[in-house]
């Protein structure tokens, strides 16, 4: 089955031309809003409103702001996007709402993402329910994308895993260059990439990657720049400053309330 999106949307439309006044609860989660309301959303608000959505997914809304997020990155109906690191697929099922059933999201995983999300995966993709989602297993240094065949390629909380290193739990160091530059060659000309990262003390070196799973923007700024890619806009709508970049982001303290950055690259058209 199809994402929901565009026949929510409709349905949201009509009722709201019926009984404009009336009012409901389109999660569940005790939110009132008048259709008319709901008719007025943003296709990325409806995206995260879609009812399809597990519940588990749902308490961590606030904390990514998915939909002010998408927004930011630019990602819009019939795109192609490589959600890379992909994890469970939280980001991954709102995508492909977004994109619509024109567009394809290419959901990257390898086995050690597979490992630590658990039944998360494979719940959310049993039965073909996201049939606008493909999945691509790569293990690290081995993905190969077609030249020129993405719109947009999101980075969520995992650009500082390319400096990661742990070959014993199945994730040998990556060739940054090779990778960034593999990115670079999938995307067309103009494309865009979104970047989500938790913050690391400004001068942190990357061991900081490996250790407590934070990143300096000013590194992954260097890295990207230095694969072609031009930064266009920096968001400070994750900012927490009461986090802590000396504590691991598993930290269960901090877990979901890290202080995080939000950046959009694009390819030179």
């Amino acid at each position: 089955m199809r994402p929901v999106l565009s026949i929510m949307l409709s349905v949201l439309l009509a009722a709201c031309g019926q009984h404009s006044n009336e009012n409901h609860d389109p999660v569940g989660d005790g939110t009132i809003q008048t259709k008319a309301d709901a008719a007025l959303m943003s296709v990325y608000a409806a995206a995260v409103l879609n009812a399809a959505r597990p519940e588990s997914d749902r308490p961590r809304d606030a904390g990514r702001k998915p939909a002010e997020v998408l927004e930011f990155v630019g990602i819009e109906e019939g795109m192609t996007v490589l959600d890379m690191f992909s994890g469970g697929g939280y980001y991954t099922e709102i995508i492909a709402a977004v994109v619509g059933a024109d567009g394809i999201v290419i959901a990257q995983t390898n086995e050690a993402y597979l490992k630590f999300v658990g039944d998360e995966f494979s719940n959310r993709y049993a039965n073909d329910r996201l049939a606008n989602v493909e999945i691509l297993m790569a293990e690290n240094n081995e993905l190969s994308l077609d030249a020129s065949s993405l719109d947009a390629v999101m980075l969520v909380l995992s650009y500082h895993d390319l400096f990661n290193s742990d070959p014993e739990q199945g994730w040998p160091r990556i060739d940054i260059p090779a990778f960034l530059a593999e990115l670079y060659e999938g995307l067309e000309p103009g494309g865009l990439v979104g970047v989500i990262d938790h913050y690391a003390a400004t001068g942190a070196s990357t061991d900081s990657g490996n250790t407590v799973h934070r990143i300096d923007p000013a590194i992954v700024i260097a890295g990207m720049q230095a694969a072609g890619f031009s930064l266009e806009a920096q968001s400070d709508m994750l900012r927490n400053p009461d986090d802590d970049y000396e504590k691991i982001v598993f930290d269960p303290e901090l877990r979901g309330k890290t202080d995080r950055f939000v950046m959009r690259f694009r390819k030179p058209a």
